[in-house]
């Protein structure tokens, strides 16, 4: 998968900032990780302002995604094998 927008996703948050979606997940998630910005997910590079805040949701991720010209979003996508990377310790 290398396609955010083909993928089939949930907006928890648009035109908000890394600061709120931070925020936001520290506030809502329990299982959380912070990765430096260009951690790959998805076959994407996460952009942001460190730490970049990714959530667990069950079997899904909610993360910061940033789309040039629109802005940035809070996503929640499933994702099974980037939880498991995450908990293997892709994330810092």
């Amino acid at each position: 998968m290398g396609c955010i927008e083909e993928m089939n996703y949930e907006i928890i948050l648009k035109n908000t900032s890394f600061k709120e979606c931070r925020e936001f997940v520290e506030k809502n998630f329990k299982e959380i990780y912070k990765v430096k910005p260009g951690y790959k997910m998805f076959n994407v590079y996460l952009i942001g302002v460190p730490p970049v805040m990714i959530g667990v949701d069950g079997d899904h991720v909610v993360f910061p995604y940033t789309k040039p010209c629109y802005g940035t979003f809070l996503l929640r996508i499933r994702g099974e094998e980037e939880i498991a990377l995450l908990r293997k310790g892709g994330g810092t």
